[in-house]
């Protein structure tokens, strides 16, 4: 890099920590002030939130990008707009009334103590912040000097010593801040491109075919099967402590729908330049494609505000999925052990600010053990998602649709699908092959819909 690239990204960090810092003291005075805001967030915050958070893994998007073209909004765009909308329009409300604190109290309030830590367990799995803190350290390696170890934890520091202080406060306050940084670099990036090789349509021409292809070479089924995967988002639970932190209920929902918005804007411009890429340069790590297409148009200081921006997507992410972890470890599971022991022994419990502070630390550490074991952020998205929410998912739906009617066997509906999805991951990667030709994710979902429909009829049997 050169020295003009490396004062912005100092003084970007440097900027990042104050805002994350600044006026942070009143935060701590109540545990829903430090969790949610006093439920204080407004329209532009929420939306500024959720929209920056959603692009952690902008890697792996350029990546995709770089080597299957238009299929990265098929797969990667378009199913979340769907389940978004979705979300928005039957879910938003709903969980901005409910007044929780996040899916484990709301597990907690429907099912019990024991789903609600149940579900904590799942929660602390899909939202490690690993898969990003990775990204980050990547990052770091790529234009320093710094070892791997070192850059992870330099990346785990940097993103959440604010949360410490500040909560879901300092959360907001820099998402806002690196929400405006990551369009501004990626438009400076697009706008090079389009002055160096030509507008978008002459890319055309240039293009493979395949980069052209909605499927990308693949069979029809595997965009099926993202689709699935999208399903992701109504548990997802940086959604759900959002619409909870919200000023009112329409508040939730509006913002939901303005996110996709923009989520369709920043996808057609970091598409637009992944295809730049791929006419501009080979390049042996696709991973590193967006960095590497800047590092080749872009002159200093301009390539420094790229990089920025590239840091924000992935930064905003860490530190809201750091700060998830740690209220699921610290309350949802910790706090909710102490309460439990404390009522039965009839003393006082300490403040769950606490907890969710310890929390922090506790998170960081094991984010840093499971980015050393799976190096890969693909791999950790798949793993995750294909195991976990197959457990969660229509537990939690049907809160919203048929409460006076909730399934009896919980424990076996959120358990035996995530055994399942754990069994079929296994013997796919000791026979080579998924058994049937089918992803973990389906099992697990199969397994939990035969399940709950069992226990509907199990129901309708007994009242008659």
């Amino acid at each position: 890099m050169h020295l003009f690239d490396s004062i912005i990204i100092g003084i970007y960090i440097i900027t990042l920590i104050y805002i994350g810092f600044n006026r942070t003291k009143k935060s701590r005075s109540s545990p829903e002030e430090y969790l949610l805001m006093g439920r204080r967030l407004s329209l532009p915050g929420f939306v500024a939130s959720l929209v920056a958070t959603w692009y952690g893994g902008i890697l792996g998007l350029g990546e995709n990008t770089y080597l299957y073209g238009i299929q990265t909004w098929f797969i990667l765009a378009m199913p979340y707009y769907v389940f978004g909308l979705i979300f928005a329009l039957f879910l938003a409300k709903k969980i901005s009334l409910e007044k929780f604190i996040s899916i484990p109290d709301h597990f907690h309030n429907y099912y019990g103590n024991t789903a609600g830590i149940l579900s904590a367990l799942f929660i602390l799995v899909i939202a490690s912040p690993a898969p990003y803190i990775l990204s980050l350290s990547i990052l770091l390696q790529m234009f320093t000097d710094i070892s791997f170890s070192w850059s992870l934890i330099l990346s785990i520091v940097i993103s959440l010593s604010y949360i410490w202080s500040g909560g879901l406060k300092s959360i907001i306050r820099t998402d806002i801040f690196q929400f405006i940084l990551m369009y501004s670099g990626f438009i400076i990036l697009l706008i090079f491109c389009w002055i160096e090789y030509g507008s978008p349509i002459d890319l055309i021409d240039k293009l493979p075919p395949i980069h052209l292809d909605p499927l990308g070479g693949m069979e029809p089924q595997y965009i099926l099967v993202w689709f699935f995967i999208a399903m992701w988002t109504f548990v997802d639970p940086g959604f759900y402590q959002r619409c909870s932190a919200v000023q009112s209920p329409d508040t939730a929902k509006k913002g939901v729908l303005i996110s996709i918005l923009f989520w369709f804007v920043f996808d057609i411009l970091m598409i637009t330049t992944g295809l730049y890429a791929k006419v501009a340069m080979e390049v042996s790590s696709p991973l590193y494609t967006f960095p590497l297409l800047g590092n080749e148009i872009l002159p200093p200081i301009f390539f420094g505000l790229f990089l920025v921006a590239i840091l924000s997507t992935i930064m905003s992410t860490v530190d809201s999925l750091g700060f998830i972890s740690a209220i699921t470890f610290g309350r949802d599971i910790m706090w909710r052990i102490k309460t439990s022991s404390t009522i039965k022994n009839e003393k006082t419990v300490q403040d769950s600010t606490h907890f969710v502070q310890q929390g922090l630390f506790v998170m960081g550490f094991l984010a840093l053990l499971l980015a050393i074991t799976i190096p890969s952020v693909v791999q950790l998205w798949y793993v995750t998602g294909s195991i976990i929410v197959p457990g969660l998912l229509i537990p939690f739906l049907v809160t919203f649709h048929n409460q006076s009617n909730l399934p009896k066997n919980i424990i076996q509906l959120m358990v035996h699908p995530v055994l399942v999805a754990i069994v079929w991951f296994i013997m796919g990667n000791i026979t080579g092959g998924y058994p049937l030709g089918l992803e973990p994710f389906y099992p697990g979902l199969l397994t939990s819909l035969t399940i709950y429909l069992l226990n509907i009829n199990y129901a309708i049997r007994d009242r008659t």
